[in-house]
């Protein structure tokens, strides 16, 4: 695999977001239903709202992971992002998510003045765990049943990351 791109999604992408999204290890890790549309996807990239961002990592024409950065509305926590990330799973441990993140924390510490990233992350899921980690989130707590994964209540951790330097 040659260098990854990392560059904000776009109407091109959509399908194949989608088709990432619609895989069974990676729904399962999300918040995701099983077997996403092409309309509902549409909808949720085809224009951001203010404060949303959504980069892609790119292998060539592929896309091989997705991660959206969400900036808080409410004027009190406009210095917090929250993010989520789906990696296409033949495309796992080869620097996706690493990519996703680095490009990520770069354009919210750096241009968006964020103090604070956010996200939350399923208590199995150990590999996110570490990624995330290697970044300087901590775990900030555990919500028990958080939610609903294929017939059973499962719990999360919220994590977050505290901004190294803010450029002002």
């Amino acid at each position: 695999m040659k260098a990854l791109e990392v560059r904000h999604s776009d109407d091109r992408d959509i399908e194949q977001i989608r088709q990432i999204y619609a895989e069974p290890a990676v729904y399962a890790n999300t918040l995701q239903l099983p077997l996403p549309s092409a309309a509902a996807w549409t909808r949720k990239l085809g224009v951001l709202p203010d404060g949303a961002y959504s980069f892609v990592a790119c292998d060539g024409g592929e896309v091989l992971g997705q991660l959206a950065l969400l900036v808080e509305a409410s004027p009190r926590r406009r210095h917090v992002a929250n993010i989520g990330m789906g990696v296409k799973g033949d495309a796992r441990r080869r620097g996706v998510g690493s990519a996703l993140m680095a490009a990520a924390i770069d354009m919210a510490e750096r241009w968006l003045a964020i103090r604070r990233i956010e996200l939350s992350v399923y208590t199995d899921n150990k590999a996110a765990i570490g990624l995330y980690r290697k970044f300087g989130f901590v775990v900030d707590g555990t919500f028990r049943e958080y939610a609903f994964r294929d017939g059973t209540y499962v719990d999360v951790h919220a994590m977050s990351r505290l901004a190294q330097q803010v450029r002002w």
